[in-house]
């Protein structure tokens, strides 16, 4: 299979996984979600008419105010097509065409900072936090943890690889969530040293919005690494103890090389089909858990919209943030697939 084969069935592949989960998704939240469109264009309408005096005057009795305002919303609600099922072929098609063209619709409940309740509009402003969190978050923990593993991996069962695999295990152990409440309370409450809410107080208009940033999102950062590059490095020691006993190693050995540059650069080259797969499921994986992270130390990214839509049953939120993230996990897959057929020819061939 050559390699552009390849490619292209693997993304024939995720654009399926993505419409059937775009679908499942539209099944579960179907019914709940017309009710709530219904219950807004009837709201809207009445409110449209009640703020129309003139209007208003010219009927005589209650009761025929009562009938046109029904019949307005029976209109509007026709016009929409919310007078036949979510199910319903057409209307079907049209909500997912309309979800992959990134048209979500507008939030019930909830509004970006500058005041739009466009879905887009909102996960658009959050998504550049949650990215600058998580990834750099990702990128410290992948490159802290390919150098403490491949250091304790050719050093095996020495206090290096000992602190190193118990450090790992202990870290793992201990939910993310936790340990941010100790953190805040540490170094926010009895330190002092970092704000305990990572949202910043002054409004994002203002030019120091940035710096402020960065400075709230030093706590969570260091959570992240300090909870995260114990389990990378036991992952990339587990690689290298497996590639270190090969026959090449020992030729390399017999040649003369120093084992520095055995580890680092030929030991770790045969290593980074696996290693390339982790790193891009961590990112994707990294953004799709930040509900939990960004509620705890309040950081105003993805996770805590997510959250948030939840709590009050934002659907529309719920389901442009749920396209949004599983887009983010595909995509991720789609390249750990590519770089790892092009690391290792034996995957596309198979």
């Amino acid at each position: 299979m050559s390699f552009t084969r390849f490619i292209i069935k693997r993304a024939v592949t995720m654009f399926g996984v993505l419409m059937a989960t775009l679908l499942i998704t539209i099944a579960l939240v179907g019914s709940n979600m017309d009710a709530i469109l219904k219950q807004s264009v009837a709201l809207e309408v009445r409110q449209q008419v009640t703020d129309n005096k003139h209007l208003v005057s010219s009927f005589k009795n209650p009761q025929d105010l009562d009938t046109f305002v029904e019949n307005q919303i029976k209109q509007r609600t026709e016009a929409l097509g919310l007078d036949k099922p979510w199910y319903y072929p057409p209307r079907l098609g049209l909500s997912m065409y309309k979800i992959l063209t990134l048209d979500f619709g507008h939030a019930k409940f909830l509004t970006s900072d500058t005041g739009s309740s466009n879905v887009k509009d909102i996960i658009f402003e959050k998504m550049p936090r949650t990215i600058l969190l998580f990834t750099t978050a990702t990128l410290i923990i992948s490159l802290i943890g390919i150098f403490l593993g491949a250091l304790a991996g050719s050093k095996i069962n020495s206090k290096l690889d000992k602190i190193t695999s118990t450090f790992a295990i202990i870290s793992s152990s201990f939910p993310v969530w936790w340990i941010g409440m100790l953190m805040i309370f540490v170094f926010a409450f009895v330190y002092q040293i970092f704000p305990a809410r990572a949202t910043p107080l002054i409004p994002v208009t203002d030019p120091g919005y940035i710096g402020a940033l960065l400075y709230h999102m030093a706590l969570p950062l260091i959570t992240l690494v300090l909870i995260g590059f114990g389990s990378w490095a036991y992952l990339v020691r587990n690689f290298i103890v497996g590639i270190m006993q090969e026959d090449f190693v020992t030729a390399k050995r017999a040649a003369g090389i120093s084992e520095k540059k055995i580890i680092y650069t030929h030991a770790l080259k045969n290593a980074a089909p696996p290693i390339v797969t982790v790193l891009a499921l961590s990112l994707s994986g990294s953004l799709g858990g930040a509900i939990i992270t960004e509620a705890v130390f309040d950081w105003p990214g993805m996770g805590r919209l997510y959250y948030e839509a939840i709590s009050v049953l934002d659907l529309p939120v719920i389901i442009g943030e749920t396209y949004v993230l599983t887009a983010f996990f595909l995509v991720s897959i789609f390249l750990a697939d590519v770089l790892y057929g092009y690391f290792d020819p034996r995957v596309r061939k198979g």
